[in-house]
């Protein structure tokens, strides 16, 4: 090699640009793909989702595929969700669909989208996660006047979908009933909904509906406190004080209880306004402080380790004693969360409260 080689720098080769990576989704889980496509050296052109026990299902073949390609082990890559979704975008689109999805990817003027196979039907708009669809469908289920004595019956029937569990016992010392989130409202009159009707004085058991749900996990489907063994021969939408059903659709008239925590609880009027005082007192003492982080969290959390096969980690439910009375209160999570519950009285033949339901979920809609 002579000077003038070494003086005169080598041109380089172009270099092509790299795709950037990008993070659409995490924890979507693995899916199987054709390296043909993981390449991009053919267009996606097939995806469908099958119970083979890898990942989430998803199967992703390209336009080129053949089936003798396909079936080389060697040509096939096991690869998280979210690196398909780099390669092409839309698959988030059907992410959600079930076992058993059978898709076309098209492409053309109009966009980019998905075909299926067996209906014939356009996929072009994201497909809700079924926790979602569930979720929206539950909240135009909730607060009617009335529900068919089954499906009250069924909240507390064990299958393989509901357990009941008696959570222990509440008291009511002047039986007047109070319906409110207790770590927002509790303690508050204005924004406590007190019932109807009165119950006999003294404690009485709450039984809790736990949903094993395949979609969106353990959640408290119902809440029922136990007034009688008599009969149940009908139910009754529980109003609050000084109000019927007839006057439900009157101005300022409703027969709901809000949540803004998460939390609802049974408990008795005159224990509720021990309550208040008993925040009152606290958040005195513990300036700065939140009543359940730094408070009811920890009664949570006991009841969680006696009883971690019927709730979340961290716990859903408690029955808590006043410090001065002893007087307890049963406090459980509200079914998906936030929101606004209705009270239903069970009733015997004689038109006297048995029961007091609170459905939080229709657990049909989470069957999955």
């Amino acid at each position: 090699m002579g000077m003038f080689d070494r003086l005169v720098p080598k041109k380089k080769q172009p270099q092509k640009p790299q795709q950037e990576f990008r993070q659409y989704i995490s924890g979507a889980g693995a899916c199987i793909v054709s390296k043909s496509v993981l390449e991009r050296r053919t267009a996606l052109r097939w995806l469908f989702r099958e119970d083979n026990g890898i990942g989430n299902g998803w199967v992703a073949f390209g336009a080129s595929d053949t089936q003798e390609y396909l079936d080389q082990a060697e040509n096939l890559a096991v690869v998280d969700f979210n690196t398909l979704a780099n390669v092409e975008p839309a698959v988030l689109n059907v992410l959600y669909l079930p076992v058993g999805a059978d898709l076309e990817f098209k492409s053309d003027q109009s966009g980019k989208y998905f075909v299926d196979t067996k209906t014939g039907k356009e996929i072009r708009e994201p497909v809700k996660h079924p926790g979602q669809a569930a979720f929206e469908k539950n909240l135009k289920f909730l607060n009617q006047t009335s529900y068919p004595a089954e499906f009250f019956r069924g909240l507390f029937e064990k299958d393989d979908l509901l357990e009941p569990f008696v959570i222990g016992e509440a008291d009511f010392p002047s039986g007047e009933i109070v319906l409110a989130d207790p770590l927002v409202y509790l303690g508050d009159r204005k924004y406590s909904t007190f019932l109807n009707r009165t119950i006999p004085t003294g404690a009485h058991p709450v039984e809790l509906s736990i949903c094993r749900s395949p979609i969106v996990g353990l959640r408290v489907a119902a809440a029922k406190l136990k007034i009688s063994s008599r009969p149940v021969k009908g139910y009754e939408l529980a109003m609050p004080r000084g109000y019927t059903v007839e006057q439900l659709n009157q101005p300022g008239v409703f027969s709901f209880f809000g949540v803004d925590a998460g939390m609802a609880c049974f408990c008795d009027a005159a224990v509720a306004d021990e309550y208040a005082v008993f925040l009152e007192k606290w958040s005195g003492e513990n300036p700065g402080k939140n009543r359940y982080d730094d408070y009811f969290a920890h009664e949570f959390s006991r009841s969680y380790e006696a009883h971690p096969q019927v709730q979340r980690e961290g716990g859903d439910f408690t029955v808590w004693k006043l410090p001065e009375s002893g007087h307890r209160i049963a406090m459980f999570a509200s079914g998906m969360g936030d929101g606004i519950y209705s009270g239903y009285w069970a009733l015997d033949s004689k038109g006297e409260p048995v029961e007091l339901i609170v459905p939080f979920i229709n657990p049909q809609y989470f069957r999955g």
